[in-house]
């Protein structure tokens, strides 16, 4: 987008940010929180983390699951920005270029992390799943929030085994380095199912809110697995609207009343058309079309979802996106999201149009985030 502005930044001061993060007494205002940004486990390290036994059962056979990059052809450089691979590396292994590149370039406050193997490794054999997850988010804690308190930490659950999800989301209970759950944005079945709903009850009542993130193991619910790059990246908001259609309907928002949603990488400017659409097919089909709502379904999608903002629509009118913004009334619910390191990576200085309100862009931009997260506010 040319058609933007941001207001500037002042450098962090003690308290917050990379001077040393949050401290007691007051605070500075918090002005830049990215909600999305990917962080990768290198083999050395996952290798670390876990015992012999799986450690020759990962020599020996590999993954179950393969990689997002390997199921579908991408753009060059494997999606990523160019440079952000470090020497050795893979793009968001290195904390080293994360800070020079992200934190510091752009003053962020807070970031958080979305490991990249979140999105595979609770597919493995249960045990392996469990295995997986446990070195991951040890990972995510000891070498990278720990090593810098602007980062959050991500929870990466074996999705796939909801009573050992349970376990690793009660293991880190409390634990303030993670602010979310992570799951996949496609599962092997939709979120409505019950198996899932235990994995959701422990979520919540740790306090934390679940961040569904485009992929997985099927990436593309729709019409078939695409045959070409576009096809997946143009609107990953299908797999959302799936997502939301099943867990809306299925009752789980009654089931678990204080359950907290974040759809991250989907886009935004859908979700007012499936708001009508739902509203409108429930007033004619009746309670026997769902599992008993008691309210309009948007009332639910409105009171339980946040959105991240890349991959922000961008028309040639930027007036209108302000429109669907006000279509869809949840400006409170929009959180800042930079996608580093991809190659489509949205710069603050870069992201929201002028014709967006300064009140909604520092909504956007740091307090919504720091509403849902808990975070310290000025």
């Amino acid at each position: 987008m040319t058609d933007v502005h941001v207001t500037g930044k002042a450098a962090p001061s003690p308290g917050v940010g990379s001077q040393g993060g949050p401290s007691s007494g007051s605070q500075p205002a918090i002005t830049l929180v990215d909600c999305d940004v990917h962080s990768t486990m290198m083999p050395a390290s996952l290798h670390a983390r876990l015992s012999s036994r799986w450690q020759r059962h990962l020599e020996e056979f590999g993954p179950r699951v393969a990689g997002a990059y390997a199921m579908f052809p991408r753009m060059r450089n494997g999606g990523f920005r160019v440079d952000a691979r470090p020497e050795g590396g893979f793009p968001g292994s290195d904390l080293g270029l994360v800070q020079r590149q992200l934190l510091d370039e752009y003053h962020m406050d807070y970031a958080v992390l979305t490991p990249m193997q979140g999105q595979n490794f609770g597919q493995e054999a249960p045990e392996l799943a469990a295995a997986l997850c446990r070195a991951l988010n040890d990972w995510t804690a000891e070498e990278w929030v720990d090593q810098d308190p602007r980062l959050l930490g991500s929870l990466c659950p074996p999705h796939e085994h909801p009573e050992l999800a349970v376990r690793e989301i009660e293991r880190l209970a409390g634990d303030e380095r993670f602010v979310q759950v992570l799951l996949p944005g496609t599962l092997e079945q939709g979120l409505g199912n019950r198996r899932y709903w235990p994995m959701l009850r422990a979520a919540t009542e740790a306090g934390l809110p679940v961040a569904l993130h485009t992929g997985g193991n099927e990436m593309h619910r729709g019409a078939g697995w695409p045959s070409y790059y576009l096809e997946m990246h143009v609107w990953n908001g299908n797999t959302m609207v799936m997502q939301m259609l099943s867990m809306i309907c299925s009752g789980v928002f009654e089931e678990i009343p204080n359950l907290r949603v974040v759809a991250v990488e989907t886009g935004i400017a859908w979700a007012a058309a499936l708001c009508w659409a739902m509203d409108d097919a429930w007033r004619m089909l009746g309670e026997s079309a769902t599992t008993g709502l008691r309210r309009p379904p948007s009332e639910y999608l409105r009171e339980h979802f946040w959105f991240t903002t890349q991959p922000i629509e961008e028309p040639d009118d930027p007036r209108h996106l302000a429109l669907a913004f006000d279509a869809l009334g949840m400006t409170d619910r929009i959180m800042f999201s930079s996608d580093y390191p991809h190659w489509d990576f949205d710069a603050p200085s870069q992201t929201l149009p002028r014709t967006l309100s300064n009140e909604v862009r520092s909504r956007i931009f740091a307090e919504n985030a720091c509403r849902l997260y808990g975070l310290p506010r000025a």
